[in-house]
């Protein structure tokens, strides 16, 4: 698998060291896997080092270290925007479908409290959750560009969400498919993690902050208008589409031509 053909993945990361082994692992077991690049957010634990350790054994492995932590959403923006196609954060299972600027695939929520996942709405919201979960995204670089990749608002490091904006605005500008066949990706649960929050609130368990609501509705009015600068932009959609034929039309040429010779 070769970088313009295949996935770069990419994994922010700010003192990760008790996850990181275990997320390198199951990217580095993807076939699809051209390129996985960790980004360290101004990590002061010992991240970097176990980094260092994998990409001994893996030239796939990379690490671009940021001087000092500014968030989920900017570590992703420094790598994402250099690639061809791009799984933001770390992914199980990397499938692309090459008809489309993104899929979305389906996760499993590992170890979350049972309270949580025997509620009967469990999977009504899980699957909405699972619309937003970055690590279940694959997308063009051109898209990620095209919207100017994730939010960078630090209200968003306060209470989350900077990944379901994207996709919300992902969505609307070119689609977003979700495969439904199976798991692919598992978001391990950790203390204090947003989607734990999320189910609390959706269940009725917990009262969201007025002013974190008051920012997310602020959020989204601005995002609407970065919405339609992206539509408008170079006619993206019709573009950027024929683009990607004319990029796949010759990728496929030498490889005809490599079958027929071999015949």
């Amino acid at each position: 698998m070769t970088p313009a053909s295949g996935i770069c993945i990419v994994i922010p990361c700010y003192n990760a060291a008790s996850t990181l082994v275990r997320a390198l692992e199951s990217c580095r077991c993807q076939p699809e896997a051209a390129r996985i690049i960790v980004v360290d957010d101004g990590s002061s634990d010992s991240s970097a080092d176990l980094l260092l350790e994998s990409a001994r054994s893996d030239p796939r492995v990379q690490l671009l270290r940021l001087p000092c932590n500014g968030g989920a959403a900017r570590a992703t923006g420094a790598r994402c925007m250099r690639r061809t196609i791009c799984s933001p954060f770390s992914t199980p299972t990397t499938n692309t479908c090459p008809a489309h600027m993104s899929v979305r695939l389906d996760v499993d929520y590992a170890g979350f409290p049972a309270d949580i996942t025997a509620h009967p709405d469990f999977a009504q919201h899980a699957a909405t959750l699972s619309n937003t979960v970055p690590s279940s995204l694959v997308v063009r670089r051109a898209a990620y560009a095209a919207l100017g990749g994730f939010p960078m608002d630090e209200a968003f490091r306060r209470i989350g969400g900077e990944d379901g904006a994207f996709s919300w605005a992902l969505r609307e500008v070119f689609g977003n498919p979700r495969l439904h066949d199976a798991k692919r990706v598992r978001m391990h649960y950790r203390a204090g993690i947003h989607a734990e929050r999320y189910f609390r609130i959706a269940f009725g368990w917990q009262t969201p902050d007025p002013a974190d609501v008051a920012d997310a509705f602020a959020f989204r009015s601005g995002l609407s208008i970065r919405r339609e600068r992206a539509s408008v932009n170079c006619a993206t959609r019709g573009w950027l589409r024929q683009k990607w034929r004319t990029q796949q039309t010759q990728q496929a040429q030498p490889r005809r031509a490599d079958h027929l010779s071999a015949m």
